[in-house]
């Protein structure tokens, strides 16, 4: 699962991943992205442009948008299948842009989990692979939602979940954000996990439990960074 995370709003490190990408407007950094909340994302459209789109999917047949809350995360196994998440693999793919995700690790004899904040190694911008979908509301009005895609932990993820988002390597980027229809299987082999030793993490303070909280307190390193053995 991925239920929290971080982005810089970079500007010059988006563009040296994403050259010639429309940034419209000024990102402002965020600390502690929670369910529910705007992600800057870029959907597969022709234009190559950055949007906000709220994180949680509400699939365009859902009767009400409640349901985004329960759809934060899409398994890659199983995205085929799903009626939430099978057209969207087809039709409508995204990069969400990150610097880092949180995770909660329990120590063994511990009662307390201890949050984790994770990051490639060297530190740098990446992307998550993510779908999106349109909502019309009763009123006429659209709600764009994102879910982020997540797979099997590797072996230094799987030290502390079972689960991690899929970090779409640069070179597939041009693949996952291409508008035309694409077949599950064409899409699926890009969603592996990233290998151990490009992820680092280190321990940071309980105040990130708290989703109101969005300051640069919420990465403060509390312990020794952790990197794959």
């Amino acid at each position: 699962m991925c239920g929290r995370f971080y982005f810089f709003g970079n500007s010059a490190a988006i563009q040296e991943v994403l050259p010639g990408l429309d940034i419209p407007h000024p990102i402002a950094p965020r600390y502690n992205i929670a369910p529910g909340q705007p992600v800057a994302v870029i959907p597969n459209t022709p234009t190559l442009r950055l949007d906000h789109f709220l994180w949680g999917l509400v699939p365009s047949w859902a009767k009400e948008p409640g349901i985004g809350m329960r759809l934060i995360n899409a398994r890659a196994e199983t995205l085929a299948e799903k009626p939430a998440f099978r057209a969207a693999l087809r039709r409508r793919r995204c990069l969400i842009l990150a610097d880092g995700f949180y995770e909660w690790f329990q120590p063994p004899e511990q009662r307390a989990k201890i949050p984790l904040a994770f990051r490639l190694h060297p530190p740098r911008l990446f992307a998550f692979a993510g779908l999106w979908e349109v909502w019309q509301s009763p009123d006429g009005g659209e709600l764009y939602t994102v879910t982020i895609i997540t797979t099997a932990a590797n072996a230094f993820i799987s030290q502390f979940h079972q689960r991690m988002p899929v970090i779409l390597e640069p070179a597939d980027y041009a693949a996952w954000l291409d508008p035309e229809e694409r077949t599950p299987r064409e899409m699926i082999r890009l969603l592996s996990p990233l290998a151990p030793e490009r992820l680092e993490a280190f321990p940071v303070s309980p105040i990130v439990n708290n989703a109101r909280i969005d300051q640069p307190v919420c990465l403060e390193p509390v312990g020794e960074v952790i990197s794959y053995e």
